[in-house]
């Protein structure tokens, strides 16, 4: 197994807090800056489990902040740098609330309630007469409530989230215009490589001088999921299962032995052997998304290659 990092204990120079998410560690300093370092842990039904995935972390801090730079011109972002594979840095910003979760087909969460007999997600009708994994006439936004880890995340209506005020119309109205634009430039980038994007979820955050800028990742596996383009409609034609880029995969074995994230469940061994196979799934996913090789960093010693990147360029 190769080294991994799913843990840190930084102490860098003004630092004011960390906050330890599913996967995502970040770093206060001095109430100006963010350090969120990507950790290899892997999280799923809103449960992270016991061992880490080589690679994953800095995986997911590549592909984000590639995606951040690709999209900056249409939706302005928190990051200033990237100092290290599994590091990024960004302006402190006061987070809204909700993911904004936006569909273009019926596959995953949205497919699952589906089947369930339910015709409305999130406030938003689905159409009767379609197929898991069929697109939607067009995107639908389905937001969620961010859970405290360890906490599932809620599907949510616009109209509570108006109604609770946990966003206010007119910041709530950007977000979703900040939403379909991203999706549609993510859609874009996906097509130009073979790929479907086919759901993702953006985060939002607010800066001190009160502007609404992009947070977080951005078209990750962990935050997207992707079909492959050849032959998507064969597939559906044929009633096939679609071959896909995501945490889906990772889901379903869960699935498959009995483990949803429900009271009671135990979450099932996973092999050092399944584990490595996680790994090549991500680093594929990393190489069609970005359509470049994927380089692994020296993981001899994680924490101390982070510590050192991180306090040259806070320096």
């Amino acid at each position: 197994m190769s080294n991994t990092i799913t843990d840190t204990n930084f102490n860098f120079p003004n630092q004011k807090s960390v906050y330890k998410g599913k996967v995502r560690e970040v770093y206060n300093i001095n109430d100006e800056q963010l350090v969120m370092v990507a950790t290899d842990r892997l999280s799923a039904f809103d449960v992270v489990m016991p061992k880490g995935i080589p690679f994953k972390g800095q995986i997911l801090n590549q592909i984000a902040t590639k995606m951040m730079v690709a999209t900056e011109d249409l939706v302005p972002n928190w990051l200033t740098a990237t100092p290290d594979p599994n590091v990024a840095v960004g302006h402190l910003c006061d987070p809204f609330k909700v993911e904004m979760v936006i569909r273009g087909y019926m596959s995953g969460h949205a497919a699952r309630e589906y089947k369930a007999g339910k015709r409305m997600l999130c406030g938003v009708p689905m159409p009767e007469g379609i197929k898991e994994n069929d697109a939607f006439p067009e995107p639908i936004i389905t937001p969620a409530t961010k859970a405290e880890m360890g906490d599932h995340d809620e599907d949510i209506s616009r109209e509570d989230i108006l109604k609770r005020d946990i966003v206010s119309e007119e910041d709530y109205l950007v977000l979703e215009d900040y939403t379909h634009k991203l999706f549609k430039r993510g859609s874009e980038i996906a097509a130009s490589r073979g790929l479907i994007l086919v759901d993702t979820k953006y985060e939002f955050g607010k800066t001190k001088d009160g502007q609404i800028v992009l947070i977080d990742e951005i078209h990750t596996p962990d935050s997207s999921r992707y079909f492959y383009a050849d032959g998507y409609q064969e597939r559906q034609d044929r009633g096939e299962a679609q071959k896909q880029l995501s945490k889906e995969f990772v889901r379903q074995w869960l699935i498959a032995n009995n483990f949803q994230g429900l009271e009671g469940q135990t979450v099932p061994e996973m092999s050092d052997e399944y584990i490595e196979t996680v790994s090549a799934r991500y680093i594929e996913l990393y190489e069609n998304i970005t359509n470049e090789t994927f380089v692994k960093a020296d993981v001899s010693n994680i924490q101390e290659r982070i510590e050192r990147n991180v306090l040259t360029y806070l320096k």
